[in-house]
């Protein structure tokens, strides 16, 4: 769902050199793909303390922990290319309501430009198929409240673009991607359903709610097949760089 993102993000910025890259809210994903462009080096954020003692990286990259509401994380420091990779969604799970000061945060960061890839909230279903990836999104999000922990939040790309000319951006471009789920996105959304149950104080309704997760698994998976991935949503990129 994400390799067709980044090969988009590639083609935009063509045989240019990408310096010095910051990975804003990194994971293995993004990482994975910014070490295979060899840029001059990475900085990889993550406020994640698990995470950043799994990641692996160059010995000219950095993997820092931190916050982005912390005024002094990399102070002063600035990149040719800024990677924003899903992290407005990912901020309520970190620093709640702080979505509308992400781009102001970010923009003295910015040097060269500001990738950004969201996800568009989940518009109407209109399909059986639809309508059980907004079950499993459900599914996702009463498992992670119920075991005591934050939700990611999506914001629509209208939104991201109003606030970033708000802080202080140029908008270069910003193109949607339709996406189609696979069993990859079934099984990786479940499957934090299923970690989840271990935080429910209830045993009755863990085991209720692990009968409901295997359910829809099967039933979600068998759609995936019969209809060669479910068509629902967008994925969306904005290109963006400090105004003036």
């Amino acid at each position: 769902m994400g390799d067709k993102l980044f090969d988009s993000l590639e083609r935009f910025h063509g045989d240019r050199p990408w310096g010095r890259v910051l990975d804003a809210g990194t994971g293995e994903h993004s990482l994975r793909w910014l070490t295979g462009l060899a840029p001059e080096q990475i900085v990889a954020v993550t406020g994640a303390p698990s995470r950043a003692r799994q990641m692996t990286v160059r010995p000219a990259d950095e993997v820092v922990l931190g916050n982005w509401t912390d005024p002094t994380l990399l102070h002063g420091e600035r990149f040719d290319v800024v990677l924003a990779d899903y992290l407005l969604g990912a901020i309520d799970g970190f620093a709640p309501y702080f979505q509308s000061k992400l781009f102001s945060r970010l923009h003295p960061h910015v040097g060269g430009a500001l990738y950004f890839v969201g996800l568009e909230p989940f518009g109407e279903a209109t399909t059986v198929a639809q309508k059980t990836i907004l079950e499993i999104a459900r599914l996702r999000d009463a498992c992670i409240l119920l075991a005591g922990h934050k939700c990611y939040r999506e914001y629509p790309r209208s939104w991201v673009l109003d606030r970033m000319q708000e802080s202080g951006f140029e908008v270069l471009d910003s193109w949607e991607m339709p996406i189609v789920y696979r069993a990859r996105f079934v099984n990786g959304q479940l499957d934090v359903c299923e970690r989840k149950l271990a935080y429910f104080r209830d045993f009755a309704l863990r085991e209720s709610m692990k009968g409901v997760i295997d359910e829809l698994r099967t039933r979600a998976l068998g759609l995936v097949e019969a209809e060669d991935g479910i068509r629902f949503g967008a994925d969306y990129v904005v290109i963006a760089r400090p105004a003036g």
